[in-house]
């Protein structure tokens, strides 16, 4: 303690010199936060919110305080197999005992504001959507916040790791969200290098095992290789999501074998996760049989997102019911509509 009664800290990488004797929840006070918001992390463990009045600060304790933001690019259970037929308008999915209606979850980054994000989620008819966990803006404290604009009590938040390069830094991020969110389903993906944000399967399996023992129920993001998903599925994923091609790059599904083969064998819901660019590419996932789409920049760089977001949402519900339909066979040789016989 110093001579003036006041100690040194530091909160979310910058020194701050507080009182002796404050408590996380007064120094959350005086830094214009809502306990209620934020989730904290003092000297690498988790503080939990129902004690932040009773915790004393100390000289040279390191804090992280963070909350939701905009980010992350990046059912019925059984892998979309079920071909019996359902109402038109009774198609929900289910992962993990929570059931929704729409197949599209959209990521929460990239927008030019949570405004036109929030127009864009309303318009996706999304139910879900993906959020990142990062630092709290202590220096500007009326920066608005994702909760202001999207609600968390009527749209469900699903944490994600956003670049996290290894096993212990996702799951540090997501001991962090359940903290600040109560949620114990998130989104897990575990990159391998920045250049292609490629998946690491060797750290994404070992993170998803160790989250599962947790009691965390973790969507895992994945290569589109089929025994790499079975061992993720086997290690306590909830679900499975392989990319359609590189986050961001809006190239597109690459290879619908391989992602069909993950849906014929999954136990859990298969939603294919980053690539998707446009409408088609969408529906083109929902033919394949999975339970679902995820996307961000795909809307949020279109050149209009909110007619995009429409796009997608009327994409995907179309992919649904034509696989629900049946494909017809494809054919070597033409075979004409119209009967041949009786022609004048």
């Amino acid at each position: 303690m110093h001579s003036d009664g006041t100690i040194s800290i530091i909160v979310n990488g910058e020194h701050r010199r507080v009182n002796g004797g404050m408590t996380i929840a007064g120094l959350a006070g005086e830094l214009g936060l809502e306990p209620a918001k934020v989730a904290v992390e003092r000297n690498l463990e988790i503080v939990p919110r129902s004690t932040l009045g009773d915790v004393t600060l100390e000289d040279g304790d390191e804090l992280e305080i963070v909350h939701f933001v905009g980010g992350g690019d990046h059912a019925v259970a059984g892998g979309g197999g079920d071909h019996v037929p359902a109402p038109v308008d009774d198609d929900s999915w289910t992962v993990a005992g929570k059931t929704f209606r729409s197949r599209l979850i959209v990521g929460t980054g990239k927008y030019k504001d949570f405004a036109q994000n929030a127009a864009a989620v309303a318009a996706s008819g999304a139910e879900i959507v993906t959020v990142a966990v990062r630092r709290v803006n202590i220096a500007d404290r009326n920066q608005p916040m994702l909760t202001d604009f999207i609600d968390p009590k009527t749209i469900t938040y699903l944490p994600n790791t956003a670049g996290c390069f290894d096993a212990e830094s996702a799951i540090r991020t997501l001991r962090l969200a359940r903290e600040a969110g109560g949620w114990d389903l998130v989104k897990l993906e575990v990159l391998g290098e920045a250049r292609t944000l490629y998946p690491d399967m060797i750290e994404t399996l070992r993170a998803t095992e160790i989250l599962a023992k947790e009691g965390f129920l973790p969507m895992v993001y994945c290569a589109d290789d089929p025994i790499a998903a079975k061992r993720l599925e086997d290690a306590g994923a909830v679900a499975i999501m392989p990319l359609g091609s590189l986050i961001g790059s809006g190239l597109g599904i690459q290879n619908p074998v391989t992602i069909r083969l993950i849906v014929e064998g999954a136990k859990v819901p298969v939603l294919v996760d980053a690539g998707v660019g446009t409408a088609s590419e969408a529906a083109a996932a929902m033919e394949l049989g999975c339970d679902g789409v995820l996307m961000n920049t795909a809307i949020a760089e279109a050149k209009d997102p909110i007619l995009m977001a429409a796009a997608m949402k009327a994409a995907t519900e179309a992919g649904r019911l034509a696989y629900r339909a049946g494909r017809m066979g494809r054919r070597r040789y033409a075979d004409p509509s119209s009967p041949l016989a009786g022609l004048i």
